[in-house]
């Protein structure tokens, strides 16, 4: 895409570069007006480059894919394909692609999938909602994603201060034809919406350390991603918007809105009615997983589940940190059964070998600890720095690692073609250095360009040596005349030369 063009809304406008990554569509229809840098939703508060769509307010769409209604009986990976092309990601707040997860592997058989409806944290209700207006879509997404797991179970686990929504499932599951699904009431605890929590609420199982819940033959998906699958194949749309939630103090009307992705934030608030006197921080995400916000004009992603725009009292600051007085409070509380403290001071250190020794990447930033620490450390934000810069050592020393293989593989080519030119000059020189065995009618082996002059040349000796005579006496008159008239012919020429050279004076 180029600044200028035209787009309707669903038509692709970036598409994923790698394996781990998803497509972009368009959410509306308009012109793409630039391509530029603008400030995203990320804790750094950082700029990166985006498409900016101006619309044109007509929402034209573009031509989609025909609906896969009969999905059960397609093969799975053209279902797959649908999905990913549909740039469908996990919407519970990781936007991990889906169409990835969806392809454990054949070494890894899934039996059981889990639809995520646990929002555990405070504020967060978008997935309650959806679950009350459209729990046909979601069980109806349900099933895709069984068929294309090849699971025998279906697990949903939500809370229990859900009635609204539990009533709904019952009745979707009792008319969507989906025997294989159980819905479980879990208790309203944070941090049970956990992916690595809810699997061992319903099942007892707890996934290991460093480990994928595919390992344990499950895999969990919220339950908005679900939905949106269902759209991607019944209906042949992408992922477009999503439900977020746009709350707190510093918000006139908190409510749940349907928004397109890309929309800024501050439309959000807008739709909420403004912002109040009491705000005093925009973040994005629930107050304990949360980030705050440099500005209201970021987009809304697919990830985006929460807008909270919290007064001092919700989301009061808590100061500059003071020293760890190591009370061990971070790790009564975590959930993943880690030790804070100790990760803080390798994390602090930048020593990123060893704070692998406590399993960082088990770590689910659930914000426990720093919530808890009396000396108000920044705990989350620690280990996000520590992972981020875990990953990139990764990244470099990868690229490290292809370019040495590159070099290695190089040097070996190199040193394998001067093998074999040394190997065919030693054969030359063997060559000209050996006799060649004679050949049986006595005649040399060469080259038939040789053998043809060396024939003629025979030839011709054979010829002149047939009319010379041997010995004078085979001389006949007629050429004994001929070499006496060349021998007087000499005789007469040294005779004349003699006569006109100088005489040598004494």
């Amino acid at each position: 895409m180029k600044p200028g063009e035209r787009v309707l809304k669903g038509q692709l406008i970036a598409k994923a570069e790698g394996y781990v990554s998803a497509n972009l569509h368009a959410p509306s229809s308009g012109t793409l007006t630039a391509i530029e840098e603008r400030p995203v939703a990320h804790p750094s508060c950082l700029s990166a480059p985006c498409l900016v769509i101006e619309t044109d307010g007509q929402e034209r769409w573009a031509e989609l894919p025909p609906p896969l209604d009969d999905f059960l009986n397609r093969d799975p990976d053209e279902v797959r394909a649908r999905i990913r092309w549909a740039g469908i990601v996990g919407m519970g707040g990781a936007a991990f692609p889906s169409a990835v997860k969806l392809n454990p592997g054949p070494d890894r058989p899934i039996h059981t999938l889990i639809l995520n409806a646990a929002e555990c944290e405070p504020y967060i209700t978008c997935d309650d909602l959806l679950l009350r207006e459209r729990a046909a879509r979601v069980v109806a997404g349900g099933r895709v994603l069984q068929h294309l797991l090849g699971a025998r179970h279906c697990l949903i686990g939500i809370e229990a201060n859900k009635a609204a929504a539990v009533a709904a499932m019952d009745a979707a599951l009792a008319e969507g034809h989906f025997p294989e699904a159980e819905m479980v009431v879990i208790p309203t605890r944070y941090p049970s919406g956990g992916e690595k929590q809810l699997i061992r609420i319903l099942t007892g199982k707890q996934v290991p350390s460093g480990g994928l819940p595919a390992e344990l033959g499950m895999v969990c998906h919220n339950v908005a991603t679900a939905a949106a699958a269902a759209d991607a194949v019944l209906e042949g749309r992408p992922l477009l918007s999503r439900i977020v939630t746009v709350t707190g103090e510093g918000v006139a009307s908190p409510q749940n809105l349907e928004c397109l992705c890309g929309t800024p934030a501050a439309e959000l608030i807008r739709q909420a009615g403004g912002y109040t006197e009491k705000v005093a921080r925009l973040i994005l995400g629930g107050p304990m997983m949360g980030f705050a916000l440099g500005s209201d004009e970021v987009p809304m992603t697919k990830g985006a589940n929460c807008l909270l725009a919290a007064s001092a009292a919700e989301a009061p600051d808590p100061g500059p940190a003071r020293p760890c007085i190591r009370c061990g409070e971070c790790a009564r509380v975590c959930p993943a059964n880690l030790l804070p403290q100790q990760m803080y001071w390798h994390a602090r250190a930048k020593d990123l070998d060893k704070i692998q020794d406590y399993h960082l990447f088990d770590c689910i930033e659930c914000g426990c600890c720093s919530h808890v620490c009396p000396a108000h450390i920044p705990l989350v934000q620690y280990f996000r720095f520590a992972k981020t810069e875990t990953w990139a050592r990764e990244q470099e020393k990868q690229k490290a690692d292809l370019a040495r293989q590159r070099h290695e593989a190089r040097q070996s080519r190199l040193e394998r073609l001067e093998q074999e030119r040394k190997a065919r000059l030693r054969r030359r020189k063997e060559d000209l250095s050996t006799p060649t065995p004679a050949e049986p009618s006595g005649e040399t082996e060469q080259d038939p360009k040789k053998a043809a002059i060396a024939a003629a040349l025979k030839r011709a000796a054979a010829k002149k040596a047939a009319t010379q005579p041997r010995n004078v006496s085979d001389l006949t008159p007629e050429q004994q005349r001929k070499i006496d008239e060349v021998e007087a012919r000499r005789r007469a020429a040294r005779k004349v030369t003699a006569k006109t050279e100088p005489t040598e004076q004494g």
